[in-house]
């Protein structure tokens, strides 16, 4: 997989947000990658189907909701969405802070969650994710471009 498969433009990252439910975080992040241009419309009930036959919840606080094998005929590019719920919300007992939404199609969508899953795995990261108050910290966390930085860098400007 090359970088650019998990290249996270600031337009893919929304901080600050709420969500009524792990059904509403669901639709924000489908709405975000159909914004995106990512998806085509019917990729958003296929989330809420793979969510019903494999839960997405990562651990970490992270979930990353995504489409069935079949929608992946509805991704018009490689794409993630990130939401930040910083007030949390119930994903089947579990508190969720940042939803990953995942577009991707055949070809790079295990490696695209095996690259989440290697940078949510290491705890400090993941806890930075669910903290962070600027753009550019979240892309510099998931970016492998970007991983080389600490979060020990200066506070940059909200973007």
């Amino acid at each position: 997989m090359t970088a650019d498969a998990l290249r996270i433009t600031p337009e893919a990252v929304r901080l600050g947000c709420t969500a009524e439910s792990k059904a509403d975080a669901i639709d924000q992040c489908g709405r975000l990658l159909l914004e995106l241009g990512a998806v085509e419309p019917g990729y958003l009930p296929a989330m809420h189907e793979r969510e019903k036959s494999v839960p997405t919840y990562i651990g970490e606080g992270v979930a990353i909701p995504h489409g069935t094998d079949a929608a992946r005929a509805l991704v018009r590019r490689t794409a993630l969405a990130v939401i930040q719920f910083p007030g949390g919300v119930d994903w089947d007992g579990n508190d969720v802070r940042v939803a990953i939404g995942i577009a991707a199609d055949g070809g790079e969508h295990m490696s695209v969650l095996s690259a989440l899953a290697t940078t949510l795995s290491i705890p400090e990261q993941a806890q930075a994710l669910r903290a962070a108050t600027d753009v550019d910290t979240v892309i510099s966390l998931l970016d492998p471009s970007g991983n080389d930085q600490t979060t020990d860098d200066p506070v940059k400007e909200p973007r």
